[in-house]
């Protein structure tokens, strides 16, 4: 079991974003998966790791990546969208300021 938030065991949080370019891009959605009411694609991102994409949220392209592959266990999947979701501002749909 990782102990990081992210819980890739190298101790830095998912990142969010809203990917624009075309290099590094993500690839096909392997899955989605819903969690807590929410709905997320699934992908392999250009680098390696998993993208992350919220398609049920406010903000169209928003979403996260994660360095861990998305070959891992659907439970660890839903983790770390959990701890997205926890940093999520209601009133924006993005995450908040601490």
């Amino acid at each position: 079991m990782h102990s990081s938030p992210s819980g890739d065991g190298n101790g830095l949080p998912a990142v969010p974003a809203a990917y624009r370019g075309t290099e590094g891009s993500p690839g096909p959605v392997l899955f989605t998966l819903d969690v807590d009411g929410e709905r997320f694609a699934i992908r392999r991102a250009g680098d390696g790791g998993t993208a992350y994409n919220w398609l049920s949220g406010p903000n169209q392209g928003y979403g996260f990546g994660s360095s861990g592959t998305p070959d891992r266990p659907v439970q660890e999947h839903r983790e770390h969208i959990r701890v997205f979701l926890a940093m999520i501002d209601p009133d924006t749909g993005y995450i908040g300021d601490d």
